[in-house]
């Protein structure tokens, strides 16, 4: 799969450290790939939104643990949301990762789940 990203030459040099090399960008991806490399299975979500809590509730009713990163609401932290999506290709939350791959979001998990995929997933 090959995603289509906008050629850095067709950005204006004035906004060019807006994308995807402000402090902001870089600190929130690390921050997720720090997680990712240390848990088997990281949720990020936001505040407001059912779906991360979805996600939550269903791995905490199987006793499976999780790490979770929470990147303010609808009225904050847009920025850096929107710098994982743009690192992710992702575009909803909760981005669920297992192992470290983006495996999507509750929708996602919730097939892995009842397929017994999760489970193999993690070993």
């Amino acid at each position: 799969m090959t995603r289509k990203i906008l050629d850095a030459s067709r950005i204006h040099p004035a906004i060019a450290n807006e994308i995807g090399g402000s402090a902001d960008f870089r600190r929130t991806v690390d921050e997720v790939e720090n997680a990712i490399n240390q848990h088997a299975i990281v949720i990020i979500g936001m505040d407001q939104n059912p779906f991360p809590k979805k996600a939550r509730k269903m791995l905490d009713t199987q006793g499976i643990a999780y790490h979770y990163l929470e990147y303010g609401s609808y009225f904050s932290e847009w920025k850096r949301r929107g710098a994982l999506k743009m690192w992710s290709g992702w575009q909803t939350f909760p981005m669920v990762f297992v192992k470290g791959q983006l495996v999507g979001g509750f929708s996602d998990l919730e097939k892995l789940g009842k397929s017994g995929e999760l489970k193999k997933l993690l070993g």
